[in-house]
């Protein structure tokens, strides 16, 4: 039986990653050389990350629990470049992946080295905030430039964090955008 016969037999003629139909590939992971059913979308996000669509990977809610180890290290992959988003870091929270499979998602170094000199944001408790986090307000704040009080107990949805700065976050407060410092906030 041929490859591409066999991994349509094992996805059930569906791309293994968003379970799309249409444009069926066979693709190759590196380094394990193991090949996957992937439709084009897939295969053209994965190698050219200019065409990334965050929301298109929100499939990975399933098939990141594919028995196939090929599959779950994509899986990680994609997860792991996209966590600034908020989303897939619950996501990569979940996964469980053997010491092997594990170690092959890493192979490639796709932007999985943690950063020792990265800007880790933290709430007024210490607990870590991620991009597209809710937080509250502890206090009272003036926002500078207007006549504007942001007061204590209001709630900041989807906030989006400095790069450079690990003390300012972003968010609206109403209709305003405003720049809050971590101190002055906890997470939901």
């Amino acid at each position: 039986m041929s490859l591409s016969k066999e991994l349509n037999a094992r996805s059930g003629g569906k791309c293994e990653l968003c379970g799309s139909t249409e444009n069926l590939n066979d693709f190759e992971v590196a380094p394990s050389k193991e090949n996957i059913a992937a439709c084009s979308i897939c295969i053209d996000q994965i190698e050219n990350s200019d065409n990334m669509d965050a929301n298109h990977w929100r499939c990975l809610n399933d098939s990141m629990w594919s028995e196939v180890a090929a599959v779950q290290v994509v899986a990680w992959r994609m997860l792991t470049r996209l966590r600034a988003e908020g989303w897939p870091q619950d996501l990569l929270d979940m996964l469980y992946l053997e010491e092997e499979t594990l170690e092959l998602a890493k192979a490639l170094g796709d932007g999985v080295e943690e950063d020792e000199n990265a800007v880790v944001h933290r709430d007024v408790n210490g607990v870590i905030l991620q991009a597209g986090d809710s937080v509250v307000l502890i206090k009272d704040l003036k926002v500078k430039g207007s006549s504007m009080i942001a007061k204590q107990g209001t709630a900041v949805r989807r906030i989006s964090l400095d790069r450079d700065n690990e003390k300012y976050i972003e968010g609206k407060v109403g209709p305003t955008q405003i720049v809050i410092i971590t101190d002055y906030v906890k997470k939901i």
